[in-house]
Formats: C-alpha cells, structure tokens, sequence
C-alpha cells in the first residue's frame, strides 16, 4: 500500500496535463479523424512517458540502468532518422507523379508554397529566443511534411523534436480547416471561381521510369545532404512505375508504411514529457510553425496570381496553395473549394500536380535547410 500511495502522490500536474493533451490526440484521431494513424499513437505515448518512473523510458534502479523500450526505439529509429526514411519508401510507392508529368509548370507552385519556411525561419529568428538552427526546425514545420520535420529537426534541434512533430502532423491534420481560411484572405469569389480547361495526355512508361532517376541526380547536384529523403522517395516512385515489382510496390505502399508509423508515432512520445513538453518555448513553436503552414498556403495563391498577370488562360489561384505537401488532402480541399463556388468547376488533376510537386519541392527544402546550418 505504501508503494502504491507513493506512486500516487508522485505525480505532478504538469504529468496530468500531458495526460490531457494525449486524451486530446486520442479524441482528435477517434472522433474527428484527424491523421488517426499517427495522432493516436502519440496521444497514447504521451499517457505512458508521463507516469513517474515509467517502464517505457530509460531510468536508473539501484546501479542499474533499465532501458526504456521506447527509449530503445527512439534510439534505432529516430536518431538514425530509420523510420522517417522508411515511410518515404512508401509515401513514394503511392504516389502518381502522371499530373505533374502532363503540367511540368506545376513544379512552380511546389516551390512557391515552401515560401512560409523560410518566412517564419526569419521571424523566429528576429523574435529573440531561438537560435538559427531552432528557428529552420521550426520553419520546417510549414513544409506540412511530417517525416521531412522529423529528419530535419533530429539533425538541427534534436530537443525540439517533441513540439515540431506535434505541430506538423497536427497541422496536416487541420489542413481542411486551415487552408480554405488562407486562401479566402488573398482571394476573391471570382478568382475563386475560375476554370481551367484540362486536355488529359498520356505520359510513357519510360518517363515515369526516367523522371525519379532524374529528380534524384538533380537533387544530389543542388543539395546533396538531401539525398536520404528525396532517394528514398524516388526509390519507392521508382518500385511503383518499373512495372516488375509490383510485389515490393504493394508491401511499401501498405505493411511497410502501416507497420513503421506505428512506431514512429508512439516513439516520438519519448520527446513528450512534462518536463521536456510543458514550457513557454513549446508554445511559440507550435504558433510559429501555424505561421509557416498559413504562409505557404497564401506564398503559393500569391504566386498563382502573380503569374496570371502574364497569362491569357487564368490560373485559379488555389492551385497554388495545393503546393504543400500534405497530399493528397490539400489536392482534394482545393477540389472541394472550388465546386462550392462553381459546382461545374473542375480543377483536381491541377490541383493534384502542385500537391505532387509540393511533396517533391518540400524535401528539396529540408535539404537546403540542412545544407545552409546543419
């Protein structure tokens, strides 16, 4: 009985908020259906790392270290940046690169919407508070790219973890919330309502079999260090369009990326202690990082407009915001955007390619991030 009073009145109530919060991750994957597969997983770590003396973590009984199980995971799996990798195996093995292959242009608008990185990675930076490597960790928050924030993050501010993975699979998760908010700031109900003529083209085999090799070589010539992102990604394109490994395409796209966000999930819990979790810092970073996502989405309608200036056949400004990474929800937001104002307005397959080429143009700017201050 002593024991057990003991471990009760052990608790602090910094413990029991992140109790709250994990409840709060839990009822937004259950209820709401927000990125289930990882919020829920967190929700539950950051119930089991805040108990004193849990199991789960790395403690010293007697002269005896234990070794945490999750600490055990984090370890293999996080600090050597194993599981980040591994889903963009499989994140690459889904995706069908065929818009952006019939709209190279669209290229343009994944690069447009990583603006809100490097906006916020120079107002984090102003505000005091923040180092230059803490603030590319937190501006990498905006690339609404969970695996990316986690690599870059792990190798930048390997402290910060916690938060910036909250923050950017939050805001993955909100994106349906989030970005129709954005883009009604910088557009009109006209704008809003344009249409785009889409003339479909078969693009070859032998293109999508070229174009992961190529973005590969372009990428190791621009930004080496990101290498281990975008390879893996075009590795896991390349399963997908060879045609001869549809087996391995098939085990990327499903057990591969089911079985390892489930680790990566409950493993970055490790990182969502009171003690680590529950400071002010914690908060400017997760409002920063809301900055970063909301200025991606308006850098990319922005740009849309900026390029309608020149063009004959107006672009519908959205498309631009389908430039983050967050695919496809964002292709699909924007696709839903636009028939609430024109219910004959098509515009997915556009908006598909900019979200394809914002998942390629994200990964391109973590390197670029580890590039300039790793």
């Amino acid at each position: 009985m002593e024991i057990l009073i003991q471990g009760i009145m052990s608790i602090s109530y910094k413990q029991i908020i992140m109790w709250v919060v994990g409840g709060v991750l839990i009822y937004l994957a259950i209820k709401k259906e927000y990125e289930p597969a990882l919020l829920l997983p967190m929700g539950f770590g950051a119930i089991l790392v805040n108990f004193p003396s849990t199991g789960v973590l790395t403690q010293i009984i007697g002269n005896t270290k234990v070794e945490g199980i999750l600490d055990f995971l984090f370890l293999g799996g996080i600090t050597t940046e194993l599981f980040p990798l591994l889903i963009f195996i499989g994140i690459g093995a889904m995706i069908d690169f065929g818009p952006l292959l019939q709209n190279p242009f669209m290229l343009l608008f994944g690069a447009a919407a990583q603006f809100g990185i490097f906006f916020t990675i120079c107002v984090a930076g102003l505000f005091g508070g923040f180092d230059i490597r803490e603030a590319a960790s937190i501006g990498i928050i905006g690339a609404a790219d969970g695996p990316t924030s986690i690599f870059v993050t792990s190798q930048l501010a390997y402290h910060l973890l916690g938060p910036v993975t909250i923050a950017a699979y939050s805001y993955m998760a909100l994106v349906p919330i989030i970005q129709p908010f954005a883009i009604k700031l910088v557009t009109t109900k006209k704008e809003r309502m344009i249409r785009m003529k889409y003339k479909a083209e078969n693009v070859s085999k032998t293109t999508k079999i070229l174009f992961p090799i190529i973005i590969t070589i372009v990428a190791g010539l621009i930004a080496p260090v990101s290498l281990p992102l975008i390879g893996f990604l075009m590795f896991g394109n390349l399963l997908r369009e060879c045609g001869v490994l549809d087996r391995l395409s098939n085990a990327a796209q499903n057990e591969l990326v089911n079985i390892v966000t489930i680790l990566l999930g409950i493993t970055i819990a490790t990182k969502m202690t009171a003690e680590e979790f529950i400071q002010f810092k914690t908060l400017l970073i997760i409002a920063f990082g809301l900055v970063a996502f909301i200025f991606d989405t308006i850098g990319g309608v922005l740009f849309a407009k900026f390029i309608n200036l020149f063009r004959k056949e107006k672009i519908n400004p959205m498309i631009g915001a389908a430039g983050i990474s967050a695919f496809p929800m964002s292709a699909r937001v924007i696709q839903k955007m636009a028939q609430k104002e024109d219910p004959q307005n098509f515009v997915l397959m556009y908006a598909v390619g900019a979200n394809v080429a914002g998942q390629i143009a994200s990964v391109i700017a973590g390197g670029l991030l580890l590039a300039f201050f790793a």
